[in-house]
């Protein structure tokens, strides 16, 4: 089975991909650990859709990572897909405490040499994450034909996890 996590950043997708693996016994792909290079340097778009391509082609996997350029190449391969569709101010409240508690410091989550910062560009990337990349996600999921699992809240992902995360007849 592959199951993609997507959303805004900071809406959850990393601990919820997490749960997800563990749950099904499946591998887990953070796309951040394979997009960055040290120093956040970003790598070459033809690089970054050959690298997706070659992570989509496992056999199973959770992939989480927003990356909207690849996200029709990452529905294509996956069988289920769940959105983690948080409102901005949680989304925000979560990118602003991981950079205070974690400033510094490299997540387990993200690639070696790129420790937590605050990078206004990437709040200001946030903010405006339901009006520029949102449609284009729901745009996507509406022309998929995969089973998705919409989450909108805080109390419907625990309720998702608490009812053993189903996928199948989901949507």
């Amino acid at each position: 089975m592959r199951i993609l996590v997507i959303g805004c950043s900071g809406a959850g997708k990393t601990t919820l991909a997490q749960a997800i693996a563990d749950r099904h016994g499946l591998p887990l792909i953070h796309l951040d650990q394979h997009y960055w290079r040290p120093g956040w340097t970003a790598p070459s778009e033809a690089e970054w859709h050959g690298q997706v391509e070659r992570l989509a082609d496992e056999p199973c996997w959770v992939m989480d990572g927003n990356y909207s350029g690849t996200l029709a190449q990452r529905l294509a391969a996956a069988d289920a897909v769940v959105h983690l569709d948080m409102p901005r101010w949680l989304c925000l409240l979560r990118i602003l405490r991981r950079t205070l508690l974690g400033y510094g410091r490299r997540r387990a989550d993200v690639a070696p040499g790129c420790p937590e910062r605050f990078d206004r560009a990437f709040i200001l990337w946030v903010w405006n994450y339901p009006h520029r990349s949102r449609p284009k996600t729901l745009r996507l999921l509406e022309a998929a034909s995969k089973t998705v699992v919409t989450l909108r809240s805080l109390a419907a992902v625990e309720r998702w996890v608490a009812h053993g995360m189903p996928l199948k007849g989901s949507g």
